[in-house]
């Protein structure tokens, strides 16, 4: 038999046994964490209490009595939050026995302190009432829409904005038929013609001539 053989047979052999000790370091690893949640202040159990393992996206949280479990390794840290409370870290022993480890974690309330706000009277009514008929109140969606779709708005923007591509092939189509429509004679003048002259009216008097 060949030395590489016996290598071969060799490292067969071993291989259950060394996956078996590898699958006992992890097993020996693996800590079952539970316990229950509760304010410093006055021991009340505190429920929807996140509960983290640093580092990772695993997680649980507390029920309505504050208590928890979770599968932990040993040497994991554990963190503890929930609003209005200062986070709480905790750290699984290394050299834990057994398989399973409880705690009791207190949670103390975490106060934020506000800028001091002072409020004085009005010097007079007559000063209340002028403030108060004068005070710029925002307006409202259904008010901007209403500015945005009234006809003095719409009027700006005609003579502001400029034709967009649809715009722009339509009048030109409608110059070219015209164009071809009268070829080989004289166009028709509208100075006789009624109705030119009441659209003329009509955009007089809303200003379509006058000078931007």
């Amino acid at each position: 038999m060949s030395k590489t053989l016996r290598y071969f047979i060799l490292f067969i052999c071993l291989s259950p046994l060394r996956l078996f000790a590898q699958f006992e370091r992890v097993q020996d690893s693996v800590v079952q964490l539970y316990g229950v949640v509760m304010t410093a202040d006055s021991l009340r159990a505190l429920p929807s209490v996140s509960v983290v393992i640093k580092g990772t996206t695993r997680g649980t949280m507390t029920n309505e009595q504050g208590v928890f479990s979770i599968v932990v390794l040993k040497g994991n840290e554990v963190e503890f939050t929930s609003v209005g409370f200062k986070p709480k870290l905790i750290e699984i022993p290394t050299k834990l026995e057994g398989n399973q480890y409880s705690v009791i974690q207190l949670m103390v309330t975490d106060t934020f302190y506000l800028p001091a706000t002072i409020l004085k009277p009005r010097p007079s009514r007559a000063q209340f009432e002028r403030d108060f008929v004068n005070t710029r109140i925002p307006d409202d969606q259904y008010e901007i829409a209403r500015q945005n779709t009234s006809e003095a708005k719409r009027r700006v923007l005609m003579r502001t904005l400029p034709s967009d591509g649809r715009e722009a092939t339509n009048y030109a189509l409608k110059q070219t038929a015209n164009r071809t429509y009268y070829a080989g004679q004289t166009p028709p003048m509208n100075i006789l013609n009624p109705f030119a002259w009441s659209e003329f009216i009509k955009a007089w008097k809303r200003g379509d001539f006058k000078s931007k």
